[in-house]
């Protein structure tokens, strides 16, 4: 009589270290593509007929932007109040014939227009440009 030795199987092992090695690559991925989301806030301005093309861009003008629903961003970057009322004294320290342009929202609060303008005041700003867009023609 011949008995036959069973040969034990091995059990299918899972290899620890790939999955490591590719739950790695998930997190650089999703870290990476995270960080090149940028805050930004559609401003639509309110109409005048007497709107003229704004100088924003020239030398000596610093642009405010006030969003419909009352945050601040000075060009891309969100601002509190404190921070624009700090950055405008540094800036006139710098240049004493500065110019603020405000770029406030047809819907955003007067209220947050008002502090803006308290804020240049306390700086010391003599020029303020509020930016309007052209109305349509028919």
């Amino acid at each position: 009589m011949r008995f036959y030795v069973r040969k034990r199987h091995a059990t299918p092992a899972v290899i620890i270290v790939a999955l490591i090695d590719v739950l790695i690559v998930l997190v650089i991925f999703l870290l990476v593509t995270t960080t090149f989301k940028q805050q930004q806030y559609m401003v639509k301005l309110a109409e005048s007929s007497q709107a003229q093309k704004s100088g924003a861009n020239d030398k000596g003008t610093v642009e405010v932007n006030i969003a419909a629903d009352g945050k601040y961003s000075v060009g891309k970057l969100p601002k509190t109040i404190g921070d624009i009322k700090s950055e405008l004294k540094v800036r006139v320290a710098q240049n004493p014939d500065l110019i603020l342009a405000i770029n406030a929202d047809e819907k955003a609060p007067w209220g947050k227009v008002v502090a803006i303008r308290d804020a240049a005041a306390e700086a010391k700003i003599k020029t303020l440009i509020a930016n309007t867009r052209q109305t349509a023609r028919p």
